[in-house]
C-alpha cells in the first residue's frame, strides 16, 4: 500500500469518515465527544506543565510557546487513533459530503451541536476532577500560569479571538487532512503533530482547548464570569473555528479535488 494517499483519495476517505460519524446514535456521539474533550484537556494540562514549569517562562515567550507546542498534539493524536469526536475536526470532515448532497446541512448542524456539547463536558470533567481536585497545578508557577492564561484569553478583543479561531482550525483541520493522507502510523502521527504544534506556538485560539484552559483558571481563582467565558472567548473562537475548518479545509479541498 502506498504510504501516502493522493489528495483525491484523502477526500474520499474524509467522506467515508463523515458517513460513519453521522450514523452514530446521539448517545454514542456524545460519549465519543466527551472523550475527545478530555483528550484535548490532557494535551492542555501537559502543555501548561511543560511550557510554564520553569522560572521566567513568561519572560521567554518563544521558548514557552515552543515547549507547550511540543506536547499539546497529544490530544489530537488520542482523538484520531481512538475514533473520538472532536468539534473542530468535524468542522472540516462533514463539509465535503454535505456539499455533494450525501446528507443535509441539518445533519451537520446536529452533529456539531452534539459534539461541541460533549467536548465541553469532557474538558470540564478532566479540568475539574483530574486537574484541579488532585492539585496537578498546585505549584505556584503552574497555578499563576493557568490563571494568567485564562485572564488573557477573555481580555482579547472579540474580533481578535474570531480571527485567531480561524487560524487555529485551519491548522487543526490541515492536521486531520494530513493524518488521512498517511496510511502508516508514524506518518499519521507526524502529520497530526506538525500543524497542531504550529497553531499552539503561533498563539491561535482553539475553542475546545479553551473549554479546558479558561474553566481551569476560573476554578483556580481567576476572576472570570461564565458570561465572559462564553461571550468573550468561546463564542468567537467557535465561530472562527467553524470558518477556518469548514471553508479553508472542508469546502476548499472538496472543490479542488472532487471528481
Amino acid at each position: 500500500m502506498n504510504p501516502i494517499l493522493t489528495p483525491r483519495e484523502a477526500l474520499a476517505s474524509m467522506e467515508r469518515s463523515a458517513d460513519a460519524k453521522l450514523r452514530h446514535p446521539a448517545r454514542k456521539t456524545l460519549l465519543l465527544a466527551f472523550l475527545a474533550g478530555a483528550f484535548i484537556a490532557m494535551g492542555g494540562l501537559l502543555s501548561l506543565m511543560a511550557g510554564f514549569g520553569f522560572p521566567g517562562a513568561a519572560a521567554a515567550p518563544g521558548l514557552q510557546r515552543l515547549l507547550s507546542a511540543a506536547v499539546f498534539p497529544l490530544g489530537l493524536v488520542l482523538v484520531v487513533f481512538t475514533g473520538a469526536e472532536l468539534f473542530t475536526g468535524n468542522n472540516a470532515v462533514l463539509v465535503p459530503g454535505a456539499l455533494r448532497r450525501r446528507y443535509g446541512w441539518s445533519a451537520v448542524a446536529r452533529n456539531w451541536a452534539l459534539v461541541w456539547t460533549g467536548n465541553f463536558v469532557g474538558a470540564l470533567f478532566f479540568g475539574g476532577v483530574l486537574t484541579v481536585l488532585p492539585g496537578m497545578l498546585a505549584h505556584p508557577l503552574w497555578h499563576e500560569a493557568a490563571c494568567n492564561a485564562a485572564l488573557a484569553k477573555v481580555a482579547l478583543p472579540w474580533t481578535t479571538v474570531l480571527l485567531r479561531g480561524i487560524g487555529a482550525n485551519w491548522l487543526v483541520c490541515l492536521a486531520v487532512w494530513l493524518g488521512m493522507c498517511a496510511t502508516e502510523t508514524p506518518g499519521r502521527i507526524l502529520g497530526l503533530f506538525l500543524p497542531v504544534a504550529g497553531f499552539v506556538a503561533m498563539g491561535y485560539e482553539h475553542s475546545v482547548a479553551n473549554m479546558f484552559f479558561i474553566p481551569v483558571g476560573m476554578m483556580l481563582g481567576a476572576d472570570i464570569s461564565v458570561a465572559e467565558l462564553l461571550w468573550r472567548n468561546l463564542l468567537p473562537a467557535t465561530l472562527g473555528n467553524i470558518a477556518g475548518g469548514a471553508l479553508f479545509v472542508g469546502a476548499l479541498h472538496a472543490y479542488l479535488w472532487r471528481e
